[in-house]
């Protein structure tokens, strides 16, 4: 019996081109974590693999199948099935809480449908596994021999701990500054100063610093859109039209009971429409 290796080797170069690209980060596809024989897995659903030969990046992929609808894409993955980069499976209960990935188990009938789940056999390139791999070694071995290292190294490595260390405390005293400069504000000129307002936003190096100070003042909430006014000297039925078959009337408020004199209020009369 073939084994999985030797199956995915007879897969034509573009099928595997197209598989490369599903199992990339670039397909944009959601991966789940299930447990298929008491091994943790990675499997998607069908319908995000069709999404994905229907995106624009799939476009951009050279040496695969032009995908133009969601019944090619359905074919092309059917075909794929057969040299086990991926199988369909099914899912069962989680293996421990609700949270823990779930138990899947392969099925018999090997029919590719987009609310099917299909468990991945191919792990895809694994070259930065291997390169970060031996840049870690290469770390430990580093470190392990900074005895050996030539003293003019040692130095400047010292150095440079020290200069880090140094800048990371005058972040922290910054910080601390600027908390001293605002409480002392807020009580001699309300509502307070803040030095380097941006200092903790999301935002580049020098836009945390820019600008210098700055009022801490609550920003405005945008307010619901005023509905627009006639404008001055226009005729009684253009106002009419602008406010939807009302004529408004300003009137002077002649009570003597209000704190503000000379105050206006608006009274709203309804017209019979000219038109009618």
């Amino acid at each position: 019996m073939a084994s999985k290796d030797d199956t995915q080797a007879k897969a034509p170069p573009e099928t595997r081109n197209v598989v490369q690209f599903l199992r990339s980060s670039k397909s944009g596809m959601k991966i789940r974590v299930g447990a298929l024989n008491g091994k943790r897995v990675d499997y998607f659903k069908g319908k995000s693999a069709v999404k994905a030969l229907l995106s624009p990046a799939y476009a951009k992929v050279k040496n695969v199948p032009k995908i133009t609808t969601e019944t090619e894409a359905e074919v092309l993955l059917q075909s794929s099935i057969q040299y086990a980069f991926y199988l369909r499976v099914d899912r069962g209960a989680p293996t421990g809480s609700s949270i823990s990935p779930r138990h899947v188990t392969v099925v018999p009938q090997q029919q590719f449908a987009q609310d099917a789940y299909f468990v991945w056999l191919y792990e895809g390139s694994q070259w930065t596994t291997y390169a970060g791999g031996l840049l870690m070694v290469a770390l430990m071995l580093a470190a392990v021999m900074f005895p050996l290292w030539p003293p003019v190294m040692r130095l400047g490595v010292w150095y440079l701990s020290i200069a880090m260390l140094g800048l990371l405390g005058a972040f922290f005293g910054l910080a601390i500054i600027r908390l001293i400069f605002y409480i002392i504000t807020v009580v001699l000129a309300s509502p307070g100063i803040w030095i380097f307002p941006q200092l903790f936003a999301d935002v580049g190096v020098i836009e945390s610093f820019v600008p210098l100070w700055e009022w801490d003042v609550p920003k405005k909430k945008a307010g619901k859109k005023k509905k627009a006014k006639a404008p001055a000297g226009a005729s009684p039925e253009e106002q009419l039209a602008n406010n939807g078959g009302a004529f408004i009337e300003e009137v002077g408020d002649e009570s003597p009971e209000q704190s503000r004199p000379g105050s206006r209020s608006a009274r709203v009369e309804e017209v019979p429409d000219m038109d009618s």
